[in-house]
């Protein structure tokens, strides 16, 4: 199968042609992916988001991978929904390190009546400073996601985590249907969709097929597609799930990339235990989006310097927003970055 034929969108891929992407030499497997990835995007640019909890812990749900889970003991300290104020303070911070986005999780299986106007006025607070929106708060039912839409909100996201046949070994108290429930109403609804998964929960390769199949076959594709490494966090049943292989990892990015050509694919958790080979490889597979800053919901994410130094050295620019950008803010996030280059802490490796 060559680069061309796959640059197209297809939503009626077969488990066969899926697997045959994945088990093709790994250089070619990442030719394709690149050559795909150029024909959409600029393969220097990278999009750039910052995640807020802003609603932790005690979550119903008993998601074996997830610290928040009510279900076990992390020692994680359970806190009530953030005051609005606080969340906006928090945007303001995302978007003077260089974020385009702000995304905003809470810990719930579904957000309640009562707490829904206060998480619309953080959707338009933050709409107000030129930020693109997201959330993912859960199962939602279509009021809930029309009320979001019309507030402003422009990603919702909602991951189906792990293939239809390996879910029910790592969640019992939502159905995947439901979830793909969730998706239709958030594209009826005309807001985008951010939905992926997790590697390295024991799933097979039939499972890692079978997830991006999902994605892919939807109606339309997600416009973002978090890839996650799998955070072991103790007390969880997974704290001692085997350890991935990287080029495992890569190879999900590059097929996802090959699947979703027109999709951001985001090289989301567990990049903390990433060194900058693997993630100067998940880019070249076609990885362009990144979460920035210190935290990612309540596990480790590098700091937001480490990552800027890094785009320097890869010649790597933030991904201006896709509307309304902010060309004043963009040009000094570029200068930081050249100046960043240019400076003591960055050796010649030629020398």
């Amino acid at each position: 199968m060559s680069a061309s034929t796959t640059a197209t969108l297809r939503h009626d891929w077969s488990l066969a042609e899926v697997k045959a992407l994945f088990v093709q030499p790994f250089n070619d497997l990442l030719f394709q992916a690149q050559t795909v990835h150029r024909a959409h995007f600029d393969a220097n640019r990278v999009q750039v988001s910052t995640l807020l909890s802003i609603k932790t812990g005690a979550c119903p749900e008993d998601c074996k991978y997830c610290p928040q889970s009510g279900h076990y003991n992390t020692g994680l300290e359970k806190e009530k929904l953030m005051e609005v104020q606080k969340v906006l303070e928090e945007a303001a911070r995302a978007k003077a390190i260089g974020s385009t986005r702000f995304c905003m999780g809470a810990a719930w299986k579904h957000p309640s009546a009562k707490d829904m106007p206060y998480v619309l006025q953080m959707v338009k607070g933050v709409k107000a400073m030129g930020l693109e929106t997201c959330m993912t708060l859960g199962r939602l039912d279509q009021d809930q996601t029309q009320a979001l839409a019309q507030a402003g909100l422009d990603y919702y996201n909602h991951n189906l985590d792990t293939s239809p046949e390996f879910y029910g070994s790592i969640i019992t108290t939502r159905t995947y249907a439901e979830r793909l429930q969730t998706l239709a109403y958030v594209r009826d609804s005309g807001m985008k969709i951010c939905s992926g998964g997790i590697l390295g929960m024991g799933e097979s390769l039939d499972d890692r097929a079978n997830l991006l199949i999902q994605l892919a076959n939807l109606p339309e594709h997600p416009e973002s597609v978090p890839i996650n490494m799998l955070v072991k966090v103790a007390g969880t049943p997974l704290e001692n799930a085997e350890e991935i292989d990287p080029f495992d990892f890569i190879r999900m990015l590059a097929v996802a990339r090959i699947l979703m050509p027109q999709s951001h694919v985001r090289l989301s958790a567990g990049r903390e235990a990433m060194n900058e080979q693997m993630q100067a490889l998940a880019f070249f597979a076609g990885a362009n989006s990144i979460f920035y800053g210190d935290k990612l919901l309540t596990t480790a994410n590098p700091q937001a310097d480490k990552d800027m130094q890094l785009f320097a050295r890869l010649g790597i620019l933030p991904e201006a927003r896709e509307e309304h950008a902010d060309e004043v803010h963009q040009a000094a996030i570029e200068q930081a970055l050249v100046e960043q280059k240019s400076s003591e802490q960055f050796y010649n490796a030629a020398v």
